[in-house]
């Protein structure tokens, strides 16, 4: 009997020790996208511009525009003002809006558009750390029409969490300002 417990036991001890459970390290996801396809989107406001064909437009009120990015739960806002002897005060609402998000960015870049065979002048700012947007722009033809662009994602900043899909939607951005054409 006493063997037997003895054997019990030595049995026990030897199945009931293992690995020690370790918890497994905090992961980030691999975030791809398919290369972006664009594709001309008119609208009846003062401008054209060329669009990645994944995004979906939507007009709203005053030509201004909501460029979703569903997959990525983002949004592209785009406002259109016509100038009307109002250049300053629209290039300082544009460059304020940009400065407002001083506060949670690490820096903030400005990247001075110039085109001159469109006439289109304007500035690209990226915005860096977890600020609530990680893009802007503005652009203007200086005599009659200002568009502005800020993007947006549909929760909590985490910058390192957003990168990948603020890096795709920054050269969406890129593209738009590059191909406005004014009407």
């Amino acid at each position: 009997m006493k063997i037997r417990l003895i054997f019990s036991l030595l049995c026990l001890s030897l199945l009931s020790c293992g690995d020690d459970k370790m918890p497994k390290p905090t992961g980030q996801l691999s975030l791809e996208y398919p290369p972006a396809k664009y594709m001309k989107f008119s609208n009846s406001c003062g401008f054209d511009f060329d669009k990645n064909e994944l995004a979906e437009v939507k007009t709203t009120s005053n030509c201004g525009l909501e460029i979703h990015y569903p997959k990525m739960k983002a949004t592209v806002y785009l406002t259109y003002k016509p100038v009307q002897s109002n250049l300053d005060k629209l290039l300082t609402d544009a460059q304020k809006l940009t400065y407002e998000h001083a506060i949670k960015a690490n820096d903030i870049a400005e990247q001075p558009y110039i085109n001159l065979d469109n006439k289109v002048y304007g500035m690209f700012y990226q915005v860096g750390g977890n600020a609530a947007t990680n893009a802007q722009f503005y652009a203007t033809d200086s005599t009659k029409n200002f568009v502005t662009a800020s993007m947006y994602f549909y929760s909590k900043p985490n910058f390192d969490s957003i990168l990948p899909a603020a890096d795709y939607i920054k050269n969406d951005m890129r593209k738009i300002i590059e191909s406005i054409k004014w009407k």
